[in-house]
């Protein structure tokens, strides 16, 4: 089967064709990579340092061409690849220190001699990646895998074939061979990278995600699933109109809302006019189109599909009433979609409880912060909520009171630091977190050895 990747600006520029990668390549592939972690694991974590170090130094020297394929293959606007890039030479740089990290502890023994843990590698990771952070994300799996002793196969997704063929590049030329495999393909390549894996990582739909889970942990190896979110924005009547209005639509709309960590609902404690009004103007004021000018903040969509679902929810909105605000004025080539601001449906709604993954946000109102917690935490996914106010008393009480694995305060929902740990809680995420030290938890397991003297000659 044959993989195109296309430019979502401009669906004629096929960016790169792949060859589907067949289940009994990945069998094989997966012989290779444990041979290969093998002898990565035998190797000391200096010699592993250095070798993740070069990697450091070769994503640098490719940033700007990633960048500019990041911006032609997903549509993703200049500003924030350039963003992305510079986060993914800062993913690298870290986990090559993180490989010097201690791996285990000493304990009190109850007898003579010497108790204490090791971490060890699992063997070979598989990881499934999407398109949307189509050089973030694939570095943020496969460098804590690597710096842990791993080997790694990685599937990205179709949109962002050429994306990772250029981080493969500069993998492959730091990394012993073997230890890192790109396999592109579709849901037949993914299922054989579960079974042939020693611990399993992904990221995209719930609905997928749930699979991966499932076919994972019913062969007894971890697995680690970030699925979806439909994150909420609670804003205090105390909250700064205009400034909030900026940062929840910049929140919402950015790269056309194509972020798991997209606010999708506004939540207003009280009179919900004058931020509506505010939000309203800051939609009006983005800059819609061409994704390699700095100054665009929403670009297409990745495929007429997208485009499809985010005038669906619209009209759905105002089939039940409610109404859809919108900047229409869209370039005419490319799949584009005009960023949507809709109001007057009630949080059950299905705008309110499913992601669209567009550049869409809701608007609803609560008679207290109570009750804006209650509409906030009212759906299946729980990945990232903020919340908007001066009084730091409420806004920790509000805080407090949220189950999402991520709370922002006065800060937009999208951002992630890469060094601090990334998951949500109900259906967005399954297994332990990302990112971090606790990544290179995820992917190594503890050991724990009993050294008792050697007993006495005679």
């Amino acid at each position: 089967m044959t993989l195109i990747s296309r430019s979502p600006q401009r669906p004629g520029d096929v960016v790169t064709k792949e060859t589907a990668t067949t289940p009994e390549t990945v069998a094989a592939a997966a012989v290779r990579a444990r041979a290969a972690a093998r002898e990565w694991w035998s190797q000391t974590a200096q010699t592993r340092a250095a070798a993740l170090g070069t990697a450091a130094r070769g994503t640098a020297g490719v940033a700007a061409e990633l960048e500019d394929i990041i911006v032609r293959e997903v549509g993703k606007p200049r500003a924030e690849a350039r963003g992305e890039v510079a986060r993914a030479r800062s993913i690298v740089d870290y986990y090559a220190q993180v490989t010097l990290l201690r791996t285990g502890d000493v304990l009190p023994p109850s007898g003579p001699g010497l108790l204490y843990t090791e971490r060890r590698p699992h063997g070979v990771a598989g990881l499934i990646t999407p398109w949307n952070f189509p050089a973030a994300i694939p570095l943020w799996k496969s460098l804590p895998a690597l710096a842990a002793g791993n080997a790694v196969l990685l599937k990205p997704a179709t949109p962002a074939m050429a994306c990772a063929r250029l981080l493969e590049s500069v993998l492959r030329s730091a990394l012993p061979d073997d230890l890192f495999q790109l396999l592109p393909g579709g849901r037949n390549t993914a299922t054989a990278i579960i079974d042939a894996a020693d611990v399993v990582s992904f990221t995209g739909s719930t609905a997928v995600g749930r699979q991966v889970a499932a076919r994972a942990s019913a062969r007894g190896i971890p697995v680690q699933a970030e699925m979806g979110g439909q994150n909420a924005a609670i804003v205090l009547p105390d909250a700064p109109v205009e400034r909030t209005a900026e940062v929840l639509v910049g929140a919402a709309m950015g790269y056309a809302g194509q972020k798991c960590t997209a606010t999708s609902r506004i939540i207003v404690v009280g009179d919900p006019e004058p931020l509506t009004e505010a939000l309203l103007a800051a939609v009006q004021r983005l800059t819609v189109g061409d994704p390699s000018e700095l100054s665009t903040v929403v670009g297409p969509v990745i495929d007429d599909t997208a485009v499809a679902a985010v005038r669906d929810a619209a009209q759905r909105v105002q089939d039940s009433g409610g109404e859809a605000l919108a900047k229409w004025e869209v370039p005419a080539e490319g799949s584009f979609a005009a960023p949507v601001l809709v109001r007057g449906v009630p949080a059950e709604h299905p705008v309110n409880q499913e992601e669209t993954f567009g550049p869409i946000v809701s608007v609803l109102t609560a008679a207290s912060a109570e009750e804006a917690v209650r509409i906030a935490n009212g759906v299946s996914q729980g990945l990232v909520t903020s919340v908007h106010g001066r009084d730091l008393g409420p806004l920790l009480t509000v805080a407090g009171s949220l189950d999402t694995g991520m709370i922002k305060i006065n800060a937009p929902t999208t951002g992630v630091d890469f060094h601090a740990p990334f998951g949500g809680e109900k259906e967005s995420s399954a297994g332990p977190r990302e990112q971090g030290v606790s990544a290179t938890d995820f992917y190594s397991s503890v050991r724990t050895i009993t050294l008792a003297p050697p007993p006495a000659a005679g």
